[in-house]
């Protein structure tokens, strides 16, 4: 498979809302809220951002605590948590190397944020949630929270923290066009119409499935001779194409369509 990043609809929205934070009149409505089911391109958009900016990437633990969570950052700014004593102190070492981090990447023309991913699991704590807004208040820092349904709905119970959050972006599963994008740019093998059709009705458009279909494409897509569309419907009747997330079985080509 190749290994290639697809700009789907949902890429693109994230996109947009970043725009819309770094063109934003009041300076502190700078979190992004992103959510959506899993298997639907979340962590390796944001991933792929986090890798080109040098931004921070933390994934939320159900455990975690104020003081946790400050270890974390300081781990992931390179900052031996030891050297630095007392509670007062981390916090401004923190704030201090996010907002050395965040120059330096306004100099160089790029966006310098943090992301928080699987943030529904802390999303209903204050403790939590109120740090994370006192960092990316004290530096302007574009802050992503990234979850899967109940972050939005827990948000609510903090109106401090949602008002910062105007820009939210919701991925949703992928349309045709965005499979066929898909299927095209990272598939080996040339896929005929009727095939992408069928993978995106299967799959029901989670990027997930989508991928596993590829590779089974791939795989069979070898061992044939193919006709000038490409792999077929007709070419992989019989053949599995993909495990239903569900049930965890094989779904298979019907061998009359």
């Amino acid at each position: 498979m190749k290994p290639n990043f697809v700009e789907t609809t949902n890429v693109q929205k994230f996109y947009a809302a970043l725009k819309r934070v770094n063109e934003r009149g009041a300076v502190e409505a700078c979190m992004v809220v992103v959510d959506g089911k899993p298997g639907l391109g979340k962590t390796t958009t944001l991933s792929r951002w986090v890798a080109q900016t040098g931004s921070i990437y933390l994934r939320a633990q159900k455990g975690w605590d104020y003081n946790w969570l400050i270890q974390e950052l300081l781990t992931e700014l390179s900052i031996d948590p030891v050297t630095v004593k007392g509670r007062r102190e981390k916090f401004a070492r923190v704030i201090s190397t996010l907002g050395d981090r965040a120059q330096s990447a306004s100099l160089m023309g790029q966006t310098f944020g943090l992301v928080i991913d699987e943030c529904d699991l802390v999303s209903n704590r204050a403790e939590i949630m109120e740090a994370i807004r006192g960092i990316s208040d004290l530096r302007f820092l574009p802050t992503i929270l990234v979850g899967m349904g109940t972050l939005r709905d827990n948000l609510r119970r903090f109106p401090q923290i949602e008002s910062r959050a105007p820009n939210k972006v919701e991925f949703l599963p992928a349309d045709l066009a965005d499979t066929n994008a898909l299927i095209e740019s990272r598939c080996e093998v040339q896929v005929a119409p009727d095939l992408v059709d069928f993978v995106c009705r299967v799959s029901r458009g989670f990027n997930r499935e989508i991928l596993d279909a590829i590779a089974h494409i791939e795989r069979f897509g070898m061992r044939i001779d193919p006709g000038p569309e490409g792999i077929t419907l007709a070419d992989m009747a019989g053949q599995a194409i993909m495990n239903d997330r569900n049930t965890g079985k094989p779904v298979c080509i019907p061998a009359v369509m």
